[in-house]
């Protein structure tokens, strides 16, 4: 397997460990909050600054990607918020992984980032999603209502980060090499799918 995996996923949806899994399957690494971590120790800008503005944008006119990526974050002559210099230091670092050698990276507009990746979009119904995060967080009690607000606001994050640095609709099947939904198929079909599907390429 010679390619790069780009894994972007709804919250709840299990995107996360379909690419532990995928990478595990592959013996190849994966790349998800070990970018801010990286980014950080590239930039010595603070990993507490990279998690307060990780997949947030700035409240302001959408920025042009191609012309964002080409830019020094810190030249004096691009007055740019913090948010998009910080999106532009994680990007290089993704391209710097992706140039080493096949990865599964999760989120970040990755897929954007990395040119000839193969490009996964994982979805699934809000009801499976409030099941497996009270699953995963093992707090059965926790409102429901409020957990769905939770998820509705951070699929609304990373829909609104993606539109911004890419141009393009988050989730859009065109935008994508595969879209699946886990709630339907499972973790492990997902997986399976994924890995013969980039076997083929």
């Amino acid at each position: 397997m010679s390619k790069v995996i780009t894994i972007s996923r709804e919250f709840g949806s299990g995107g996360r460990e379909i690419g532990v899994c995928l990478a595990k399957k592959f013996g190849i690494p994966v790349y998800d909050k070990e970018l801010i971590a990286m980014a950080a120790e590239d930039s010595n800008i603070s990993e507490d600054l990279f998690h307060a503005n990780d997949e947030v944008i700035a409240r302001q006119k959408r920025i042009n990607y191609d012309d964002l990526a080409t830019v020094d974050p810190f030249s004096p002559a691009y007055e740019i918020p913090v948010s998009d210099q910080l999106f532009v230091i994680q990007s290089k670092i993704i391209r710097q992984l992706a140039n080493q050698g096949p990865c599964v990276i999760i989120g970040r507009c990755s897929d954007v980032i990395v040119e000839d990746a193969f490009r996964v979009f994982i979805s699934s119904g809000l009801k499976k999603r409030v099941e497996r995060i009270l699953a995963l967080e093992k707090e059965p009690d926790e409102d429901v209502k409020k957990l769905e607000s939770r998820i509705r606001a951070i699929d609304a994050k990373r829909r609104d980060y993606y539109q911004y640095y890419s141009g393009n609709e988050w989730g859009k099947p065109k935008n994508y090499d595969l879209c699946l939904n886990s709630g339907t198929l499972g973790i492990e079909r997902c997986v399976e799918i994924i890995a013969n599907t980039v076997s083929l390429e």
